[in-house]
């Protein structure tokens, strides 16, 4: 190659922008009624209305979450939860009756 080609490359490269960092978490509250549980895999399927800021049409979804908040939680309970969307996953971080 050319040094003047390689030099020209060494500049395009060097003002290209940096790759843009890992998109932030975007948390939203809801509320739906519990279609299934399974704590021991920490997972818990929800049917809801449309979540906006999670993209979300009115559907059901299962989420991740710590079984901790699973406890006590059944099908056909109606909670109130605020969820995460993060790394392309669904996460419940708060889970109420």
């Amino acid at each position: 190659m050319h040094s003047s080609f390689i030099g020209m490359l060494a500049v395009a490269v060097a003002g290209a922008p940096a790759v843009a960092a890992a998109a932030q978490p975007v948390q939203a509250q809801a509320d739906g009624t519990v279609v299934r549980v399974n704590a021991a895999q920490g997972k818990i399927a929800i049917r809801h209305g449309a979540i906006p800021r999670l993209d979300l049409p009115a559907m059901t979804l299962v989420y991740h979450a710590p079984s901790a908040l699973l406890k006590g939680i059944a099908a056909g309970d109606h909670v109130s939860f605020t969820a995460e969307r993060a790394d392309g996953q669904y996460r419940i971080l708060e889970l109420s009756k």
